[in-house]
């Protein structure tokens, strides 16, 4: 089945995603979006995506938007290796800790939201950057102290988790943001941890092929 991923090389819902497809060791083509030149409001895109966002999967026949469901597709028409533990309570843990990223920190620094503060309320660059800080600082220090109870050189266990794939990018969009992540060792191991592995590297921006 041919798969076509549309993303862009520094959206972090499109790391995520590229992250998963590379532990999986699905192949998939990739089709590149440029979020600043506005090629997602266009019409070509929107006819795949009608929220005009990034990722969007085409499928044979089909296209699936929003970054949860598609790894959650994936996590079941490819179940090894997988992405959730075995157990019940383990897997509505990975889930939380995915959630607190991509629910709770993510959504309020992209590039859309940061394009309104700029743009609607006229935040300096300096306001936009704390505004960012401060919510992934919140997120992160809870998230370190979930992985001081359920991480074993990852944040879930030994080996990586659909947590860890939503985790790297945001780390990468802290440094972005410039976060100071010190507090934060737990988190930046998993990082070191994840960089070894090939899954995680080759989905890195910078070797994205629109990378700018």
């Amino acid at each position: 089945m041919a798969m076509i991923l549309h993303g862009y090389w520094r959206s972090g819902t499109s790391y995520r995603t590229r992250i998963a497809f590379n532990l999986k060791g699905v192949a998939y083509e990739t089709a590149p979006t440029n979020l600043i030149a506005g090629e997602q409001r266009g019409d070509a895109y929107r006819a795949l995506n009608p929220q005009g966002l990034v990722p969007a999967l085409a499928l044979d026949g089909a296209v699936l938007t929003q970054s949860p469901a598609i790894i959650e597709w994936l996590e079941e028409t490819c179940p090894d290796p997988p992405l959730l533990p075995a157990d019940p309570v383990g897997r509505a843990t990975v889930r939380a800790m995915a959630a607190l990223i991509g629910c709770d920190i993510h959504p309020l620094n992209n590039l859309r939201v940061l394009k309104a503060l700029k743009g609607d309320l006229g935040a300096s660059q300096e306001t936009i950057d704390a505004w960012a800080a401060r919510w992934i600082g919140d997120g992160f220090a809870a998230l370190e102290k979930m992985v001081s109870r359920h991480g074993n050189g990852f944040a879930y266990g030994s080996g990586p988790t659909l947590a860890d794939c939503y985790l790297i990018p945001q780390i990468y969009s802290a440094e972005r943001f410039k976060v100071d992540l010190s507090p934060y060792p737990r988190l930046l191991a998993i990082r070191a941890a994840a960089e070894a592995l090939p899954a995680f590297a080759d989905a890195h921006p910078d070797r994205q092929p629109d990378a700018a």
